[in-house]
């Protein structure tokens, strides 16, 4: 079952939008409660509240992007290497294989 927040994020569809509204939300609860409890005034905690949520939400959704293309970029790299090994396995331009005398004399 999908939710659409503001009527057109899908956030079962994009990575990290869920817990960056997640994390967004408690961030928002903490620190609009933590404001309230210092000050007691309540029109400005919920302006904390509002703020603490949209800097939360996008510090994770930034937090959260980086380390999934990190993790592409990991992913791709071995994956070239995994098509290359199986290319090169028991060849001459293999890397892991030993070297005789004979084959050093010749390259």
């Amino acid at each position: 079952q999908s939710f659409k927040l503001l009527g057109f994020l899908d956030v079962k569809n994009i990575p990290c939008a869920r817990e960056s509204v997640l994390y967004g939300s408690l961030g928002s609860l903490v620190m609009g409660l933590g404001h309230f409890l210092a000050t007691s005034r309540v029109r400005r905690s919920c302006d904390v509240a509002v703020g603490g949520f949209i800097c939360t939400m996008l510090g994770y959704w930034f937090y959260c992007r980086y380390n999934l293309a990190q993790q592409r970029i990991r992913q791709r790299m071995l994956k070239e290497g995994m098509k290359n090994r199986i290319l090169f396995e028991g060849s001459y331009l293999d890397p892991e294989k030993e070297q005789t005398g004979s084959e050093r004399s010749d390259s």
